[in-house]
């Protein structure tokens, strides 16, 4: 025991010893030194054991192949080697859609695509090209197969039809988004982008109910998804059997087409400075009208715009500043510096208002200080605009009746006065035509508008004298009727309506009189001219409160009869005053007397001088109406070179035949006139501007129905729908004219849909009934008009009218043949000499000069402010007066400015053009249920699935 002891006593003696000597020797660190040395040493053991074991493996499994695997047959190598010693190219037929002139374009855009989206990555993996050419022909068996398609569709219906209504639907949702927002009490969510955004897609799945396109349009991902869809779904429509079923291709084929083709195409559409752009090239053959700038620096609410321009008027002015110019020059830069000065002040103003929060509606503004044009009775109640808010204002005051009463006479009077004339030349004709027939229809006619307003039984009843209804009652029972046998009552009426101060006193207090000149254009705008603290504006009205329509009393003088007077326009310019561009004429005028001697002089006189002197020398003497013809305003363009030498040239035979010494004997009376207006002074305008405004939208209602009673005379036709002729029932249409002018007051749309559905929450075409005429342009126009202008929210009474007005005018126009041309321009539009010009914008678009185009920089946001004025001075400056007249000034600028603010959201253009994408496939392939594809690609919807449980919940109920 002892010596095992000693024994393991001495082992850790001398191994201490060793640790000691070691550790006094290499030091303290030399025992991690060891441990890396050691574990090197492991290591490079394995590596050594792992390369042998792989180097023996490898030559084990080699001699183990060639031992128990079977020697491949010899006909196998053999085909390997015909493959490899002889490659045959894949024969491509080059024929696409059967016109070479459409082929040609498409080859290159195809080789131009491979080209640049394939064969740039593909060499870099192979150099064998069967792939490019399978490919190739894989991409042309499908354009084969959608050219195919495309010639067995009709494409009228689709571009006169379908996509009308997918913008008038759109637009319609926009309305409704718009006016959401407006009732909101918080101006900052009304002014929110992300709010309309909100609003536009709750309306839109409250309208389409299954589908709401907000995650396509306003996710990236998602977007590329549904394109992602859609092109696997076209695959599998376009391509063979085989090709689809090929993943590798029908994948690589869905990735070019949906991120490479579709999703540019969509990004550049719906690119808002791009749709501006677009609109100014479209209308850039008309000049920028003047007057229109000013009205949208005045009416827009957005201080970048106004910042853009005001920066581009400071550059403008330091340039022009900086010339050094003398002679004539110097006026014209003089004026250019005015009319930018007066620009700026615009602006400045504009803005400081903005900022401030002092915005006030002009309308308001106008109300408020009460200086308003004053317009007599006489003429509100024959204007197609004047008489829908007088109609309206009628019905608020109760007074309803007694403005259908005196319209429904006024249809009456015309209507026998028809009918007589009918009966008279008859009668010189020497047909047989029995009077009696006729005096019983007047008669019929007559105790039907007794009845309905006046008798005991009528409700609500016309209450006037009642001595003068019973001896109007007397007279129907013993007496022929007449067309004047109204007028006495219709004169207590009419004298009623000017006199009682419930109505037309009250109506010129009203907020629907301020509208009523708004839509008349004769609300004064506000003034720019106060202060220079900016905030000088101020309410401009009517320096009297009144107008007086009548003439000026002219001293006539005395004229020598024997002078001969001759006057011609020798030049014509350009004149800027107080920022406003107007064309002035020089007329020279020669005067020759009986001794011989002559007196020369010039008159400087604008195109509202020759307007104002021609309304009043035609209301004073009537007979020279039909002689002189001035000619007509023009909205746009007005400042062209050619249109002022057109109009010089008209004016001068105005001058010509006005001088005439045929026309001075025939009218003496005339000569005071003429001279007045042809002396070397300034002109003073009888009329005034609001004498010639309400020319200007009288005349034009007075050319095509003088009055109401002539705009009555198509009833049977138009207003009164489904009556029958008057020489047929005479009777019948007047009680029809009767109910139908009582039912016009209320706000109903006049093309209805069958189901209870509200007509605000169903698409535009559900509201075409199949019993209306079908006639493609009117039905276009119509639900154009509607949404863009919003008539709905228009009386029966002008609706109606819109509508005749659009029929006479297509019949004037072209007849019945406008289908036929519409039909035309559509087969113009698909013909392949268009198919072929549109594929090459398309391939110079992206390929310019065979090089693939880069993607251009962003515009810098002044640029694109100022694009925006630019765009909506255009789109507003070609609106021709005559629609004004039909629908209003300020309806018509708020329709226009409508659309162009829908446009101006990219998450919405993007939205039309999915909308435009579904209608396209729809029509294309007509036999397949794409829209139940459409609804389960955008089912993924969280507004959708909200939708449906709320109306699950409201069943429940």
């Amino acid at each position: 025991m002892l010596s095992i002891c000693c024994a393991s006593l001495s082992i850790w003696g001398w191994g201490g010893l060793g640790v000691v000597l070691f550790l006094i020797t290499f030091g303290p660190f030399a025992i991690f030194y060891l441990a890396f040395y050691i574990l090197c040493f492991i290591g490079g053991g394995f590596v050594v054991l792992l390369l042998f074991g792989k180097i023996n493996s490898e030559k084990h499994l080699e001699r183990c192949e060639h031992s128990y695997l079977p020697s491949t047959q010899t006909a196998i190598l053999k085909v390997l080697e015909e493959i490899k010693s002889e490659s045959r190219p894949i024969k491509i037929d080059r024929r696409l859609t059967g016109s070479s002139i459409i082929d040609e374009p498409l080859q290159q855009v195809i080789q131009f695509a491979l080209r640049d989206y394939i064969q740039y990555w593909y060499y870099t993996l192979s150099d064998d090209e069967t792939f490019l050419l399978e490919i190739r022909q894989t991409v042309q068996n499908a354009l084969v197969e959608f050219s195919t398609r495309s010639k067995e569709v009709d494409w009228q219906p689709y571009f006169t039809t379908r996509l009308v209504d997918d913008f008038a639907t759109h637009l319609r949702v926009f309305r409704k988004a718009q006016e959401r927002l407006n009732e909101r009490e918080d101006p900052k969510q009304r002014d929110a982008p992300d709010e309309l955004l909100d609003s536009f897609f709750e309306a839109e799945v409250e309208m389409e109910r299954k589908i709401c396109r907000d995650v396509v349009c306003m996710s990236r991902k998602d977007e590329e998804g549904y394109l992602r869809d859609l092109c696997e779904v076209l695959l599998y429509l376009l391509l063979p059997p085989g090709d689809f079923h090929n993943k590798n291709m029908r994948y690589f084929l869905r990735e070019v087409l949906a991120r490479g083709v579709l999703l540019p195409l969509i990004n550049q559409l719906s690119d808002p400075d791009y749709i501006n752009q677009f609109v100014i090239w479209m209308i850039r053959d008309s000049s920028c009208n003047y007057e229109a700038f000013l009205n949208i620096l005045k009416l827009t609410d957005k201080v970048a715009e106004l910042e853009a321009v005001k920066d581009k008027v400071l550059e403008e002015l330091q340039y022009l500043r900086s010339l050094d110019t003398g002679g004539d020059d110097i006026n014209f830069i003089k004026n250019q510096i005015n009319s930018l000065l007066f620009v700026k002040k615009v602006c400045e103003t504009r803005i400081q208002r903005l900022q401030s929060g002092k915005e006030v509606d002009a309308l308001k503004l106008a109300a408020n200080f009460g200086k308003l044009c004053v317009i007599p009775l006489e003429h509100i109640i024959v204007h197609n605009i004047a008489l829908q808010f007088f109609m309206d204002y009628m019905q608020h005051m109760g007074g309803q009746a007694i403005l259908f009463f005196w319209l429904t006479v006024e249809g009456y009077r015309v209507t026998a006065q028809q009918q007589l004339e009918v009966l008279q030349s008859s009668q010189w004709d020497g047909k047989r035509q029995s009077s009696q027939t006729t005096k019983g229809l007047l008669r019929s006619a007559a105790l039907g508008v007794y009845d309905q307003y006046l008798s005991e039984k009528a409700s609500p009843r016309v209450e006037v004298d009642e001595a003068a209804v019973t001896r109007l009652a007397q007279k129907l029972n013993k007496e022929d009727p007449t067309p004047e046998i109204f007028d006495e009552i219709q004169k207590k009426v009419y004298d009623m309506m000017l006199r009682d101060e419930r109505f037309y006193p009250s109506f010129k207090q009203h907020p629907l009189y301020v509208r009523m000149l708004a839509e008349l254009d004769m609300l004064k705008e506000p003034s720019y001219r106060g202060s220079d603290d900016g905030d000088g504006e101020s309410f401009n009205g009517s320096p009297t409160g009144s107008i007086n329509l009548s003439l000026d009393d002219l001293s006539s003088g005395s004229v020598d009869e024997s002078v001969q007077l001759h006057a011609f326009i020798s030049d014509t310019g350009a004149c800027n005053d107080h920022g406003k561009t107007y064309a002035l004429y020089t007329i020279t005028v020669v005067r020759k007397t009986s001794d011989g001697s002559e007196d020369i002089w010039k008159t400087y006189r604008r195109y509202s001088d020759f307007h104002d002197f021609h309304m009043r020398i035609t209301e004073q003497f009537e007979s020279l109406g039909p002689i002189l013809k001035l000619p007509g305003k023009k909205t746009f363009n007005n400042m062209d070179r050619e249109f002022l030498e057109k109009r010089k040239k008209d004016l001068n035979a105005y001058l010509q035949v006005l001088l005439n010494p045929e026309m001075v004997k025939a009218c003496p009376m005339l000569i005071p006139y003429v001279y007045d207006f042809l002396e070397n002074k300034a002109y003073s305008k009888g009329k005034g501007d609001f004498a010639r405004k309400m020319d200007t939208f009288v005349n034009p209602l007075r050319s095509s129905m003088r009055n109401v009673s002539n705009a009555v005379k198509s009833l049977p036709d138009s207003l009164a729908e489904g009556v029958s002729k008057v020489s047929a029932d005479m009777g019948r249409m007047s009680e029809k004219l009767g109910q139908d002018i009582k039912q016009s007051i209320f706000k109903v749309p006049p093309l209805i849909a069958k189901s209870d559905i509200d007509p605000e929450h169903c698409r535009v075409s559900a509201q075409l009934d199949d019993n209306v005429d079908d006639n493609i342009p009117l039905r276009v126009m119509l639900l154009l008009m509607d949404e863009v202008f919003d008539l709905k929210e228009r009386n029966q009474w002008l609706r109606r009218n819109i509508k005749n007005l659009l029929q006479q005018l297509i019949k004037a126009t072209s007849g019945d043949t406008i289908n036929r041309k519409i039909v035309d321009h559509v087969d113009y539009m698909t013909s392949p000499e268009q198919v072929s010009d549109y594929v090459k914008r398309f391939r110079d678009s992206y390929w310019p000069n065979g090089i693939l185009a880069e993607t251009p920089p962003r515009r810098d946001k002044s640029l694109r402010m100022r694009t925006r004025v630019a765009a909506k001075t255009t789109l507003l400056g070609i609106m021709p007066d005559e629609l004004k007249h039909i629908i209003g000034a300020e309806t018509t600028r708020k329709g226009i400015l409508r659309v162009f603010d829908m446009f101006q959201h990219q998450p919405l253009n993007r939205r039309l053009a999915c909308v435009f994408l579904e209608g396209f496939l729809e029509t294309l392939f007509p036999q397949y249920k794409f829209p139940e594809l459409f609804v389960k690609l955008y089912s993924r919807s969280p507004r959708v699935l909200r939708y449906s449980q709320k109306l699950r919940s409201l069943h429940k109920r």
